[in-house]
């Protein structure tokens, strides 16, 4: 009995370390980064932008670049949703761009975060600055990238982006 036992140990083992390495792997496939739903899809970078092109019907942009005019007539009103998902192709690189209201706490808040479509090493090279305004004033962002494999919600909660 007891070898059994320790056999079935050695065997659960060798699954907590292959399931924690594939985890954590770099060259694993990467998780869609459309947060508005419970999408299950994973794969490369150019099968996850036509995923989003094609299935989620995102907008996608060429350039640095983006404005967007968003009014809401009662802006202390949110849904604890995505409301809008946007990427971004420049320098050889996608990026998506997640403009987000939900309640933190009792205050309701919009938030914009950018995350690269790419691993954490890669992202690291980029910086990026959000602005919102109007009449002359404005808010400013600015940040070192984080990778799509960090899932949305966990860039999220660590307020990583733009609050107001």
């Amino acid at each position: 009995m007891a070898k059994i036992f320790l056999w079935d140990v050695q065997k659960s083992s060798h699954v907590y370390n292959k399931l924690k390495h594939e985890a954590l792997c770099n060259f694993r496939l990467y998780n869609s980064p459309y947060a508005g739903s419970k999408c299950s899809i994973t794969g490369d970078i150019p099968f996850l932008v036509t995923h989003l092109r094609d299935d989620h019907k995102v907008d996608m942009h060429t350039g640095g670049t983006f404005n967007h005019s968003y009014v809401k007539s009662n802006p202390r009103e949110v849904e604890n949703t995505t409301w809008m998902l946007t990427v971004f192709h420049c320098f050889g690189q996608y990026f998506c761009l997640h403009f987000e209201a939900f309640q933190l706490g009792m205050t309701p808040v919009y938030m914009a975060l950018l995350r690269f479509m790419g691993d954490e090493a890669d992202a690291r090279n980029y910086n990026y600055r959000l602005e919102v305004g109007t009449n002359g004033r404005k808010l400013i962002w600015e940040g070192t990238l984080r990778s799509i494999k960090d899932r949305h919600r966990k860039v999220r909660d660590t307020h990583d982006g733009l609050i107001i």
